[in-house]
């Protein structure tokens, strides 16, 4: 960083600022009530005899009939997902590529053999059309195919997109398969059902349930790039669900799931359909997914308060601009090292990932404009985005 910028963050940085903190505590006890004379009445009575039953009537209370009946119909809705989806899950097995990969799936102590790695996928057309994990396929030599109905056959690399570590795959020799229908994302609600299906540590056809907790995530590519709109699910995911579909109770896949943190529990991720569709779309038109690139590099910087205040910006963050591409956009527009990018096309740009947002192929070969601060004044540049 340098110039201007550098010089007024190194004398906002000397001056000191006051924390507020507050605390407050509600403790809220329960009473236990007092507990019933032990009876002499058999172990078999005395199971009976509990408050889930009406008194006098030895049978289950109506809340507790209810709660039964919505247990049993949750069970047969999950049994009929699975039915319905299960036959397109795929097993993936890796051979060759990069040695010391995550072997996505691989039992511990399992003979390895030329298995280098295992994963998930799923049927998205019946002419083998595959969705899974960038880094499930990342570097393979070659990748097997493993079908519910016990069938194998080989695979072809359609494309893969390490920004959202989707990756599109061909059956090449097995076509009329069962495919499983894609769902909206976007209407995902924290709270519905979410089954999860492949092939943990490679026990093929595994099933777990739970629910969705949240919505619009963002996490972390293994190129370092933002992954958005990302489902977080407590359904169990382990090594080998990766690349596997994520299922709605209507049986509509709504995720792929690509991660979990390692040493939690119930938080995993998947990402989210809706992504997952344009990645398909991108890979099929273009053998890649096209974004858009300005040709600098940057890193995000945050603003002295005064300087928030005086410009009235609608964010404490923005992009400083370092080192410019020879021949590149930036260079050619008139962008300058220490500039700081505040906004593109009128979209607030606080940190590179919201940079990468807006640059998306829409942008290639179109003019933006720019807002920047510059030597302490606001001015505006017109770039012509090139294809990264």
């Amino acid at each position: 960083m340098r110039g201007w910028f550098a010089s007024l963050l190194a004398k906002s940085n000397a001056n000191t600022h006051d924390n507020d903190n507050a605390h407050g505590n509600d403790n809220e006890h329960d009473n236990d009530n007092e507990p019933l004379p032990q009876s002499e009445e058999s172990e078999e009575e005395q199971k009976a005899a509990t408050a889930t039953e009406e008194p006098g009537k030895g049978r289950p209370s109506p809340q507790m009939e209810d709660d039964l009946r919505l247990l049993d119909a949750y069970s047969r809705r999950v049994m009929e997902v699975v039915e319905k989806v299960a036959p397109s899950v795929v097993h993936i097995e890796i051979i060759g590529g990069r040695r010391g990969r995550l072997s996505s799936g691989m039992p511990k102590g399992q003979p390895r053999g030329e298995i280098d790695g295992m994963g998930s996928g799923v049927v998205v057309s019946p002419d083998g059309l595959i969705l899974s994990n960038n880094h499930v396929v990342e570097g393979a030599e070659k990748i097997l195919l493993a079908f519910d109905d016990g069938r194998r056959c080989e695979a072809e690399l359609l494309g893969r997109d390490p920004d959202t570590d989707i990756a599109v795959l061909r059956s090449t020799s097995i076509r009329n398969l069962k495919a499983a229908a894609l769902g909206n994302s976007k209407l995902i609600r924290p709270g519905q059902v979410a089954i999860a299906i492949g092939n943990p540590l490679g026990f093929t056809s595994s099933v777990t349930a739970g629910v969705i907790s949240a919505v619009g995530r963002s996490i972390r590519a293994q190129n370092g790039r933002l992954i958005e709109d990302v489902l977080q699910t407590d359904a169990a995911l382990n090594p080998g669900n990766s690349g596997g579909p994520l299922v709605s109770s209507h049986g509509e896949v709504i995720g792929i799931n690509t991660a979990i943190i390692m040493g939690a529990q119930g938080i995993c991720f998947s990402v989210a359909s809706n992504t997952a569709e344009y990645v398909l779309m991108q890979i099929l038109k273009h053998g890649r997914v096209r974004r858009a690139a300005l040709g600098f590099l940057g890193m995000q910087v945050e603003f002295p308060k005064h300087l928030i205040h005086k410009f009235r910006l609608q964010q404490a963050h923005g992009v400083v601009v370092g080192e410019l591409i020879r021949g590149a956009p930036a260079e050619q527009g008139g962008l300058r090292p220490g500039d700081v990018i505040l906004s593109i096309n009128g979209q607030p740009i606080a940190g590179i990932d919201d940079l990468l947002r807006v640059l998306d192929a829409d942008q290639i070969g179109k003019s933006v404009e720019l807002q920047i601060l510059r030597d302490g004044r606001l001015s505006k540049l017109a770039l012509i985005p090139v294809e990264r």
